[in-house]
């Protein structure tokens, strides 16, 4: 990896190939950077939200009826305490996809919420929309504002520590349409955003989402670029990301 970025722009805060349709100009009214790749766009504000707000959204995101979200390892919270437990404001749950013709857990918890019928399957798992909440249409609303969309839906990943991931892949499901725009979201732990080139994987974009992050991906990208959240050891504490969506319903 080190090599590949070698050549890389430093002046920004993410890690990029320098070259013919790659670019990166900052953007004052929303703070943030306008990112080309070829084939793609993007936005990134490291700082969307402050810390106040921040802060308040990891706590909102663990409040529950049994145990001190500040000290548990989410971790050692087996599927069956995880059901037991009733969180105050949002539905988590453990799904489940078959790998091999053995049924495994989806190395993350996951929770969908959406306008009424905005139903959405991938990984071979169809989730049901929970009704928005105060909190949600709050960030929803935010995001929305800076994109320019209206979305009728997000997908909530929780990630408890740095052993929770998500493998290579692009939001291409029929439901979100040609050139869809993602909103991402990121409350917690720091974790690397990676995006690499269908077509030639050694073409790769390393962006760090941090507490308050909000990336915003349209464009072609999805026909033409993978992402993925890799593992990384020494991360010990939660990351929450919420992806804004529009669903064709």
């Amino acid at each position: 990896m080190h090599d590949l970025f070698a050549q890389r722009d430093l002046s920004v805060p993410f890690e990029m190939p320098v070259g013919l349709g790659y670019g990166a100009t900052w953007n004052e009214e929303w703070r943030g950077y306008d990112i080309v790749v070829p084939n793609g766009e993007m936005f990134y504000a490291e700082h969307f939200f402050d810390q106040k707000i921040s802060d308040r959204t990891v706590d909102y995101f663990q409040e529950n009826n049994r145990v001190d979200w500040h000290k548990t390892n989410w971790r050692e919270v087996s599927s069956n305490e995880l059901d037991e437990l009733s969180f105050s404001n949002i539905c988590w749950k453990q799904d489940w996809i078959k790998f091999y013709g053995k049924n495994m857990p989806l190395p993350r918890l996951t929770s969908w919420y959406g306008d009424r019928g905005a139903s959405y399957t991938y990984s071979g798992i169809r989730s049901e929309p929970n009704d928005w909440n105060k909190g949600l249409l709050y960030i929803k609303e935010r995001v929305e504002r800076c994109a320019g969309e209206r979305f009728n839906s997000v997908l909530l990943n929780w990630y408890r520590d740095g052993e929770d991931h998500l493998s290579w892949h692009s939001d291409n499901e029929k439901e979100l349409g040609t050139n869809p725009i993602i909103g991402s979201v990121n409350f917690g732990a720091t974790r690397d955003f990676l995006l690499r080139r269908v077509d030639d994987k050694s073409k790769k974009v390393v962006i760090p989402l941090k507490h308050g992050t909000l990336l915003i991906m349209k464009g072609e990208l999805q026909h033409f670029w993978q992402h993925s959240i890799p593992k990384r050891k020494n991360v010990r504490s939660s990351r929450f990301n919420l992806t804004f969506r529009r669903i064709g319903i």
